[in-house]
């Protein structure tokens, strides 16, 4: 997975992540907007085949974004590793 940073203030981080659609933007934004710390977390996919652009901005600059990203998709990962093994018990 490729990500461009376009845009990374104290309390903001607009990212482009190449490669990726709805499924997973819609995981991670849903994800990030757990943190109570978070005011924005949105993204956009302007055409039809063209990556799609996340933006993510926290309250008063109390977290870093990128930090909140981080964490989000770790718990992302956590969550599907506790599925893989729900699953594997029943073959």
């Amino acid at each position: 997975m490729i990500v461009k940073v376009l845009e990374l203030e104290k309390d903001k981080a607009r990212l482009v992540i190449q490669g990726e659609g709805h499924t997973f933007m819609n995981a991670l934004v849903e994800e990030i907007l757990t943190d109570p710390d978070v005011d924005v977390a949105k993204y956009v996919i302007e055409f039809q085949f063209s990556d799609p652009e996340l933006l993510v901005t926290t309250k008063n600059g109390k977290k870093n974004p990128m930090t909140v990203i981080k964490k989000a998709c770790k718990r992302l990962s956590g969550n599907c590793s506790e599925l893989v093994k729900g699953i594997s018990k029943h073959k």
